[in-house]
């Protein structure tokens, strides 16, 4: 599909009587896990609103609801099935795990079911019925990063284990649903940010540093660590751009393109925040761990062809040095997402056989998975999401515990 395509489909979805949920589409979403929880997660208030026979109480056992899909982007229609599993409130004996989450099912055949889409970003477009379950949604699952690009600027960035529910009619995302699963609990009321926060965004090693002060978790994994301040650093984030950006919204805006302006730096500031909030936590506790910058490891160094690494272990001087063996270097990228994207890491250092790609994703696919080893990519995965990645590649994983580890023993 050409870009044209995709910005024509974005606008025909947009109006009063539609309701977007975006999310990144993990190896649970596309079936490679092999666990119970088939489908799509779903955020149960919007399966309520959108599916009001489904709100029950008490409920019957597993409610649902049935809709035609069509997927947009590879001209598939489908009729799935919204399920609220909900064996919690009914079975008994109590099961051992009881559930009582939506999902949406019966993509069998669909490209929301192809392992290769794991990690792709997807746009489900609900058409909200005036009276009743709805009964038609479009859906667009992209196939590129830059198809990616295009949307994020319209919703803002989608990271992995991250939805986003978004009525566009409304020129604004939807505040009535939380937008991950879980929360960090580190949101900051105005009167509780630093003072110069209020008035001006501070920098992302600043915010960074909040955040390590409010989870410093130094009993912790180096894994379980980076992915609670991750969470808690977004709340942070979230906290300042409210208290920046709510009285300016509340006083209103005296042109379109005022107004236009003022979302499009709202949403490129959070795209930036994206982009380099992984790299920044790494380094953090690449520090806390014993490791010296500019000794054991530097940050954004040069190798070849113009190439910037975010991570050179132990420095470009020891890389540009010949005499320097290849086994004592280390390269680590660090990509919140990493389909499509890792292609450009197996090309930012021509010396080290094996580079290293640290990344959030829920899964990717056996064969992408693949490509990556025999492009010489490793994934570094945090502990916490190796489950979330196809039982034949998990042995294959690398945790950030063990790089730092690995990292250590190569010191000469």
């Amino acid at each position: 599909m050409a870009l044209a395509d995709l910005a024509d489909w974005l606008d025909g979805q947009t109006g009063p009587d539609r309701v977007w949920y975006v999310k990144r589409l993990s190896a649970n979403d596309t079936g490679q896990t092999g666990g119970h929880q088939a489908g799509v997660y779903a955020p149960k208030p919007l399966v309520f609103e959108l599916f009001p026979t489904m709100d029950q109480q008490p409920p019957r056992e597993n409610l649902d609801a049935f809709f035609t899909l069509h997927v947009d982007s590879h001209d598939v229609r489908s009729e799935v099935r919204a399920i609220w599993y909900n064996n919690k409130y009914w079975k008994v004996p109590r099961p051992a795990n009881p559930r009582d989450e939506a999902r949406i099912t019966r993509f069998a055949g669909t490209p929301l079911q192809d392992p290769e889409n794991t990690g792709a970003l997807a746009v489900f477009s609900f058409v909200r019925e005036p009276a009743g379950n709805t009964t038609t949604a479009h859906a667009w699952v992209c196939e590129s990063a830059i198809e990616e690009d295009l949307i994020e600027e319209r919703t803002g960035p989608v990271e992995p284990g991250m939805y986003l529910v978004w009525e566009p009619g409304q020129m604004r995302r939807s505040d009535r649903f939380p937008e991950r699963e879980y929360r960090a609990s580190c949101h900051l009321e105005p009167d509780e940010l630093p003072e110069a926060w209020r008035t001006a965004y501070p920098t992302g090693l600043d915010i960074i540093s909040k955040a390590v002060e409010m989870r410093s978790d130094a009993s912790l994994t180096p894994d379980k660590r980076l992915l609670r301040r991750r969470e808690c650093e977004y709340e942070l984030f979230l906290s300042i751009e409210k208290a920046i950006e709510l009285p300016a919204i509340r006083a209103g805006f005296t042109t379109v393109e005022e107004f236009i302006a003022r979302a499009q730096t709202v949403l490129q500031r959070r795209k930036s925040r994206s982009g380099r909030s992984l790299e920044l936590h790494a380094r953090a506790i690449f520090l806390e761990e014993g490791l010296r910058e500019g000794d054991d490891f530097e940050w954004g160094p040069k190798t070849e062809h113009g190439n910037i690494p975010d991570f050179l272990f132990p420095n470009a001087a020891a890389y540009h040095d010949a005499a320097w063996p290849v086994s004592g270097l280390r390269l680590l990228a660090a990509k919140t997402t990493c389909k499509d994207r890792w292609r450009q890491v197996a090309r930012e250092a021509d010396r080290i056989p094996v580079k290293h790609l640290l990344t959030l994703q829920e899964g990717v696919s056996e064969s992408q998975f693949r490509q990556m080893r025999e492009a010489g990519v490793q994934l570094v995965v945090p502990e916490g999401l190796v489950e979330k990645y196809p039982k034949p590649v998990r042995g294959d994983l690398v945790t950030l515990e063990s790089f730092i580890g690995d990292v250590r023993a190569c010191r000469p």
